[in-house]
Parts: structure tokens; C-alpha cells; sequence
């Protein structure tokens, strides 16, 4: 293959395939033999690389947004970023399986944006989970295709309608919403869907997995994304293969399970030695980049993932507000009294609060734990959880524990031998997979590079430990690029991560803040 001019393919190919590709395309010409090769030239448009694509295979000709797009938005895309948008811009069904903390979404809207600059894209769906639908997405669509319209399709059943039928041309949902509005969807014509975090639709006996096969029709170009695909089981890969290359697994998910499991006993199935290699074929087409490949990135990633507070956090959320605002009526504000009343919210926010009589008190952060679990899916590698309280340490590991999480715990009453045992296994064994630690108690002279992401479950309440509980993973011997994640569902977490995150650390600040959250 040779581009000539940045207009021409020139291609060598069979006397069968010569004759596909003047049969298909128009703007292409036969030009002469060259042993038993045809030679053909194709104009290098976007239909044309696409047809080339499906014809020839794998990387056959990129993609002719490396010539034509602008590439708009904040900032300049990584290579890596330039490639995946390069590859799903010319292939109407994909998988990207780029790793956790890459930039995939601004990817996909740049691939996006440019078949709709094309005419081939009208309207975009995003299904992803809850927690990212406004920090990832919505954000990364101002950031990256500004001149772009957005709509979160998030509430009631006639709030996400209104969206639906609003004409934004990126609509985001997340995946229980589609069940709500399916309707809606369906009528709307979405050109393109992606699916981000599209383990979530890896069973094809759910009723989301139904709800999204029933939206497809055949000219629906499809995009899914995750940067784990299959890692639980290579049985995974068939609900996802069924959506993106049903042509590539069987018709039914006993006989893929058959070709990639083999049965010790009547409960016990593991992989077969080849199953690795029967699950690449499977999810074909796709992309791949690990952190480690990205040699343009930044050492370290922050994330955000906003969380909606239940009912339940947010009815006692306010009372405890309208509590400190009685409080604070006519009376000076200290630091300590802020910083005192501050840990409260971030407390009930967290999880779990201390009452005056010191009882524990816990409440529902299931969507929280759930947002926890899409981190830990998204990545191969080991995690570190620091949970600021030990009440709320509890609660954390309970979840961990249920859904087959190994782990560990260190807080204030782990000995330093137990201490110095847990981190060594951390570090040099392959379990535990998560260690869940209370910042004060590991955020000075600890090694734990064998994590590369960091979760901050609730902000800490000073810029030194939040500094220090980063550096436990960017230290000497850590050989992958590094990502942290910051979860929030309440203002005050919001503004809290706001002032670490700019090293912003004095007792007025709390004061600040304090007053801010009220109000005064």
C-alpha cells in the first residue's frame, strides 16, 4: 500500500480482489499489472478506507482523518489517541480496549465528530456508568468537540425523554436509563452508539443486554469500550462478540463456553489452554493501548467520578447542614469548629458517621461502592483505596469481600509488624489485589508499587497526606504509568478535592469553605 499525493491508494492486490475494488468503489481504477498483482489506484476518502478496511483486513489503510481533521478542542491529542481515532473513524463496529486512564473518550469524540463533519453522524448515544456521565464524558465533550451540542439524559423517565428528543447531538445515559426511555431511543435514530465500561453488557441472557441488541439495527455503527474485556472469564467475551462480530462465536453461549472452558467437576469449569487466543478472535476488530505504551502521557492521571447521593446520605446531609447553620448563628467561627463540622459532612457523605454517644451509623453509599467496582474492573493492576475513617473502612470491605475482591486493611490499630507483613505481600505476591488504608496510617515511608491506581473514597482534610498518600505508588521502582481517582457526591467533597488538588491548605480556607457550604 502507498498513498500518493495524500489523495491516491496505491494498491497491489489478487485479480479477485482488483475486481471487488473496481466493483465497489467508484473513485478507483485498474492502472496495470505488475507480475500477478493488480495495481489499482482508490481515492483516499473515508468510505473508500472503510471498504478497503472490511475487504482487506487489519490496517490496511488509515484512516483519512490523519489528513483532514482539525483535531479541536484544549488540548493536543496524544499519538496514541490520534491512532484509536484513526481506527474506529473507518470501521462502523469496534472494540477499543485501550487501558483505564489513556483519554479513550476524548478518542471516541474526536472519531466521533469527524464523521459528523462528514455527514455519516448525526447523533451520538453514550451509555456508560453513572459516575462518569458528567466528570468524563459531558466534560471531556466541552473540552474536546466544544462546538458540539450535550445532554445528559439522567432523572425521570420524561426528563431523560426530553433530552432524548431535545436534538443534542451527544446524548448521555447510563445503562439502566436505556431500559426507561428505550422507546424514545429507538425513535431518535441514533447513528452511533458507544458503550463505555462495556463489561456491563457481557451476559446476553440480561435484560440490558436485550434492550441494547433491540436498539441495533443494521446500519447502527457500534463502539465499545473497556480496558478489561474478558478478564473475569473468557466466557465474557461472547455477549460483547454477540454485539460488535456475532459471525465470530457460535449461536449459542453453551458451545462457546464448551470451545473456551473445560469441567473439572459439576460445579468447577476453568479455561482451556487456548481460550486466550479463542477470545482474540472473538473480539475483533479492535484496539489496544496500555499506559505503559502511551510514552506521551503524563506519569499521573486524576480522575473524577461524581457520584449521586442516595436519599437516605442526602436527607441527613441537610439536616446536619441546617444543624450548623443554627449553630453558627451569631457566633465566631474557629478553624477547629470548621474543620470539626466539615469531617461530618464528608462523613455522612463517605458512608458512615460517629454519633454524639459514639455509636456508628451507616448509610446507603451503594452507588458509591458501585462506582468503586467500575474502577477496580477497569484495570488489570493492583489499587489502593484510602478511606479517610475507620467506620467507613468497614463498609468498604464488607462490599470487597462480597464480590470476591482480595484484600487487605491498614489503619490506625494494625501493628507496625502486621503493617510491614501486609505491605511486603502486597508488593511481591499476586494477591491481595485491593489494600484499603486509612491515610494517616500509610502516607509517610511507604513502598506500594506494585498498585498503579489510587481511589480516594473521601477527600483527607490536608494537602501533606493527600501528597503523601500519591507518593506511595510514585516512587522508585514503579514501572507503570499512575492514575488517581477521586470519588464525590457532595459540594463540600467537590471543593475539598478542589483545594488539594491546587495545594491549597490554611486554616482561613476551612473557614472559607465552611461558610461557602452554609451559606453565611
Amino acid at each position: 500500500m502507498e498513498i500518493i499525493d495524500n489523495t491516491i491508494v496505491k494498491l497491489s492486490v489478487s485479480a479477485e480482489i482488483a475486481s471487488q475494488i473496481i466493483t465497489g468503489l467508484n473513485k478507483s481504477k485498474l492502472i496495470g499489472k505488475t507480475g500477478n498483482h493488480h495495481d489499482v489506484f482508490v481515492y483516499w476518502g473515508q468510505e473508500e478506507a472503510a471498504f478497503l478496511t472490511k475487504l482487506l483486513g487489519e490496517d490496511a489503510v488509515p484512516s483519512p482523518i490523519l489528513r483532514d481533521y482539525d483535531w479541536p478542542g484544549r488540548f493536543k491529542p496524544f499519538e496514541h489517541q490520534i491512532i484509536t481515532s484513526s481506527f474506529l473513524s473507518i470501521r462502523d463496529r469496534a472494540f477499543c480496549f485501550n487501558e483505564a486512564g489513556t483519554g479513550k473518550t476524548s478518542s471516541v469524540i474526536w472519531a466521533a465528530d469527524y464523521l459528523m463533519k462528514l455527514g455519516l453522524v448525526k447523533r451520538v448515544l453514550v451509555i456508560c456508568p453513572l459516575s462518569i456521565m458528567y466528570s468524563a464524558w459531558q466534560g471531556d465533550i466541552f473540552s474536546t468537540a466544544m462546538h458540539r451540542t450535550v445532554g445528559v439524559a439522567y432523572g425521570s423517565s420524561s426528563k431523560r425523554a426530553k433530552v432524548i428528543n431535545g436534538g443534542y447531538e451527544f446524548v448521555i445515559i447510563n445503562y439502566d436509563g436505556v431500559g426507561v426511555v428505550h422507546d424514545e431511543i429507538e425513535a431518535a435514530h441514533f447513528d452511533l452508539i458507544v458503550i463505555d465500561e462495556a463489561n456491563a453488557y457481557k451476559t446476553v441472557s440480561t435484560k440490558r443486554w436485550k434492550t441494547l441488541a433491540k436498539l441495533l439495527a443494521p446500519s447502527t455503527k457500534l463502539w465499545m469500550l473497556t480496558g478489561t474485556p474478558a478478564a473475569q472469564s473468557p466466557v465474557d467475551a461472547f455477549g460483547l462478540a454477540k454485539l460488535v462480530s456475532p459471525w465470530l462465536v457460535p449461536k449459542f453461549s453453551m458451545a462457546w463456553k464448551d470451545k473456551v472452558m473445560q469441567q473439572l467437576s459439576r460445579f468447577k469449569w476453568v479455561p482451556k489452554p487456548n481460550a486466550k487466543n479463542e477470545v482474540y478472535r472473538a473480539l475483533q476488530p479492535a484496539i489496544r493501548f496500555t499506559k505503559e505504551e502511551c510514552l506521551d502521557l503524563p506519569d499521573i492521571m486524576h480522575q473524577t467520578r461524581d457520584i449521586p447521593l442516595t436519599t437516605q446520605v442526602a436527607m441527613f446531609y441537610k439536616q446536619l447542614k441546617t444543624q450548623m447553620l443554627i449553630e453558627a448563628a451569631g457566633e465566631q467561627i474557629s478553624a477547629v469548629n470548621a474543620a470539626a463540622s466539615l469531617t461530618k459532612l464528608l462523613q455522612i457523605s463517605g458512608g458512615a458517621v460517629y454519633t454524639d454517644e459514639h455509636d456508628v451509623v451507616e448509610f446507603d453509599v451503594s452507588p458509591r461502592l458501585n462506582a468503586l467496582k467500575e474502577v477496580l474492573d477497569e484495570t488489570l493492576h493492583k489499587v489502593i483505596v484510602f478511606v479517610p475513617y475507620i467506620h467507613t473502612i468497614e463498609v468498604v470491605r464488607k462490599y470487597l469481600d462480597a464480590n470476591g475482591y482480595t484484600n487487605d486493611i491498614i489503619k490506625g490499630d494494625v501493628s507496625a509488624r502486621n503493617r510491614a507483613n501486609i505491605i511486603k505481600t502486597f508488593q511481591e505476591e499476586h494477591d491481595p489485589r485491593v489494600l484499603v488504608i486509612q491515610p494517616q496510617s500509610a502516607s509517610h515511608g511507604v513502598t506500594l508499587t506494585a498498585a498503579n491506581t489510587i481511589v480516594f473514597w473521601s477527600p483527607v482534610m490536608s494537602v501533606e497526606t493527600y501528597l503523601q498518600c500519591i507518593a506511595r505508588i510514585e516512587r522508585v521502582g514503579q514501572v507503570n504509568k499512575m492514575t488517581v481517582v477521586h470519588l464525590q457526591g457532595s459540594d463540600v467533597e467537590r471543593k475539598m478535592y478542589a483545594m488539594l488538588q491546587g495545594k491549597v491548605e490554611s486554616h482561613q480556607k476551612l473557614v472559607d469553605l465552611y461558610k461557602l457550604e452554609l451559606g453565611i
